[in-house]
């Protein structure tokens, strides 16, 4: 306090730091010199500090000038201080004495009076018991002056009374009954009240058997102003939930024990229905009378209503969920998956059902948090049923998904069996057959667990070798997949080396993966189809996050399309090597012609249409199944990689052939002789010509056929410069021509 009121004097604007910085209570020397140090240098810091401290100083000086007065009389002041203060002792000792003396008196007097207001305290309690008491025996015997009045007259007068009178009796005694109740709870433990416990037991069973009898007559003669009475009367003993046992035992027992029987419902195909019906006609049929009374749904005459009941969920549910129960334990048993779905599909429509008969929200909820209620959902045991779904659903799945390929069935619009049951296994998770709207969530699960185990299976298909039925007929590339095991281990067996026990790779044909990769195009046309129907569903339950459900389909997707780049490369491979296996039949040009004397070639070479057959078979063959965009992919993959390999060689034969000629050159020069026709005969084209020749018309046979494919041969990778190479060489022969 004494820093935050000192006020140092002011310095000059120039200082490096803040006065004010001295005065903080967590003040560090440190701290203080090491941030100056960040504005200043030290020199100039420590001139600062000197030029402050002389200020302090000069600061000091006059402060202690200013009050010298003071400080020299200080002394002289308190001069005869101590003498006064010995004077002021005594009397003060004397009034402490006195204040003692009279705290004493007013404790002792305090005392006595908490004293006698605890004596008091406990009169008036005795009294308030007593007093209860009273009032008990008075109300008891006041009960049973009015029974036995009415006991006693046992005249026709009495048997001519009319329920309503009597009624309104039960009525006065009910309210003489709940202060008697009320009263005796506040005496508990009085041992005169445990005298009088046995005469308020039996005015207790008195007064329930006459408002049970009251209520059965009420009910039984369809007596408003008696049901009315009666009711109230309960509520007014805090009895309201043995009327409404009363009622579900007498009144709904037996209907439902009649209706809910398992022969009658087995023996017809619509009996579950039948059955709901009926229990759904006993609200409106044997309880408009309750409701008109309880809830004011009919309005009566004096149009008051009773209220703290809720038959329809105290006494209706209770019995029905019970009969069903106890007297079709079948209904739950989900063995039969068909029969569960569609017993649970009519049980949850009846419940809804029931629900809007409620009438009011409060009645609902009320419902929805009854130990019936929950005791009926919970005997559906849905896991069992999604089990043997998931069962179904997988082993299906699972079977299609083996080595052996087969194709989909007649009229699908997939290729493969996998494939086909793949959606099949999707549109089934969320058919009307199948669905059930509390399963949703796992049924959304399984969706993704398809479509993840169908992506693993096409990237298993990945690693399978190409099965090399194509090396067996080169003409006939994309041939079917086989489905038959014994061709694959038939492939196996011959390889030989292996042992006999040894499982036998799968295989898989360019035709199978060509399918693969058709599939997976339609595969991903339609998941668009399949989220509009999941929303459907998931609507029914109050989904609305949709934006999570299409983003996890959206990851399956790409997933799915991310299967379709290494398919497409292999296919491609395929493509390529089984083309080049023909194109390399050039090396075998040069054979044809030296020393052969064969025509002058005019049209291409033979092994150009096979090896062009594969790629004219997969435009053919394959066009409706795939986006034609894809196909012109993979045949301009296949046709650069194959002619790239074609290129090299074409340059070999024309390298050895220029190597050959040269060499005949020098041969016949070292002979001295004159070549008339280089490795020819007779005066025309020689036969190096014709090997340029006639693989100049192999290139531009095949750029002819690219063409005739929809693709430009500028987009055939090396295909420019192996037509430079053999108009080069076709240039050459013309030239050497006489």
């Amino acid at each position: 306090m004494e820093k935050s009121r000192m006020n140092l004097p002011k310095g000059p604007d120039t200082l490096c730091f803040d006065k004010d910085e001295f005065m903080k209570e967590d003040f560090d020397v440190d701290h203080f010199v090491s941030d100056c140090r960040k504005r200043v240098q030290l020199e100039e810091l420590r001139d600062d500090l000197e030029l402050y401290y002389k200020l302090l100083k000069t600061a000091m000086v006059e402060l202690i000038n200013k009050d010298y007065a003071d400080f020299v009389n200080l002394s002289t002041n308190l001069v005869g201080m101590d003498k006064a203060l010995n004077q002021l002792s005594v009397p003060l000792g004397q009034l402490r004495e006195e204040v003692l003396s009279l705290r004493s008196s007013v404790s002792e007097e305090i005392r006595a009076i908490d004293e006698r207001m605890s004596k008091q305290e406990d009169i008036r309690k005795k009294k308030m018991c007593v007093l209860r008491l009273i009032q008990v025996i008075r109300s008891v015997e006041k009960i049973e002056k009015i029974l036995n009045s009415q006991s006693s007259k046992e005249t026709p007068a009495l048997e001519a009374r009319s329920p309503l009178l009597t009624g309104q009796i039960l009525e006065r005694i009910a309210t003489e009954f709940n202060q008697l109740q009320f009263h005796a709870v506040q005496s508990k433990g009085m041992p005169l009240l445990d005298k009088v416990r046995p005469r308020i037991a039996g005015i207790t069973a008195m007064l329930q058997r006459s408002l049970e009898g009251l209520l059965l007559e009420g009910l039984q003669t369809s007596d408003v102003d008696i049901i009315r009475h009666c009711l109230r009367t309960y509520a007014t003993i805090d009895k309201t939930r043995d009327a409404e046992a009363l009622v579900g035992q007498v009144l709904v027992k037996p209907y439902v024990d009649q209706v809910v029987v398992e022969q009658v419902v087995e023996s017809h195909s619509d009996g579950l229905q039948t059955m709901y019906n009926k229990l759904l006609e006993f609200v409106p049929h044997h309880c408009r009378l309750l409701r008109e009374v309880t809830d004011g749904a009919i309005s009566s005459e004096k149009g008051n209503t009773v209220p703290g009941y809720d038959f329809l969920v105290n006494s209706v549910w209770p019995e029905m969920v019970r009969g069903l129960e106890e007297n079709l334990p079948s209904l739950f048993n989900p063995g039969d998956p068909d029969a569960f779905h569609e017993k649970y599909t009519i049980s949850m429509d009846f419940l809804r059902t029931f629900e809007r008969q409620c009438g009011s929200q409060a009645s609902v909820k009320r419902l929805r948090a009854h130990p019936a209620y929950h005791s009926f959902n919970n005997k559906w045991n849905l896991p069992i049923y999604f089990q043997i779904r998931f069962r179904e659903i997988a082993g299906s799945l699972e079977a299609a998904l083996t080595d052996v390929l087969e194709e989909a069935p007649a009229g699908s619009s997939y290729c493969l069996l996998a494939s086909h049951r793949t959606w099949s296994s999707l549109q089934r998770c969320w058919a009307d057959a199948m669905f059930l709207p509390a399963l949703a969530h796992r049924l959304w699960m399984l969706t993704l667990q398809i479509l993840a185990r169908y992506s693993v299976f096409v990237n298993e298909l990945l690693l399978r070798p190409i099965s090399n039925e194509n090396a067996k007929d080169t003409k006939n590339p994309l041939v079917t997949g086989t489905k038959d095991p014994s061709v694959t281990q038939g492939n196996s067996e011959d390889q030989g080396g292996g042992p006999s026990e040894t499982k036998p790779v799968a295989s898989v044909s360019s035709t199978q993966l060509v399918y693969v990769v058709a599939d997976l195009d339609r595969l991903r046309e339609q998941l668009p189809e399949l989220l509009e129907t999941i929303k459907s569903k998931l609507e029914m339950i109050g989904f609305e996050n949709f934006s999570s459900v299409s983003a996890a389909l959206e990851d399956a997707q790409l997933s799915l399309s991310a299967c379709v780049p290494p398919l497409s490369t292999r296919i491609v491979q395929d493509l390529s090597d089984c083309c080049f296996s023909s194109l390399k039949s050039a090396l075998e040009v040069p054979r044809l012609y030296r020393r052969t004397n064969k025509e002058v070639p005019t049209t291409a070479s033979s092994y150009m249409d096979s090896a062009l057959k594969p790629l004219y078979q997969l435009q053919r063959e394959h066009k409706d199944k795939l986006k034609h965009a894809t196909v012109q992919q993979w045949l301009e993959g296949a046709l650069s990689e194959s002619t790239q390999k074609y290129y090299g060689t074409v340059s070999d034969v024309l390298h050895s052939v220029r190597k050959m000629e040269e060499s005949l050159k020098r041969l016949k020069q070292a002979r001295k002789t004159t070549p008339a026709n280089p490795g020819g005969s007779g005066g025309g084209m020689s036969d190096d010509d014709k090997i340029r020749l006639q693989l100049a018309m192999d290139v531009e046979y095949l750029g002819e056929q690219i063409q005739k494919m929809g693709l430009q041969t500028k987009d055939i990778k090396s295909f420019p410069a192996l037509a430079e190479l053999v108009a080069a060489a076709k240039d050459q022969a013309a030239a050497e021509q006489p």
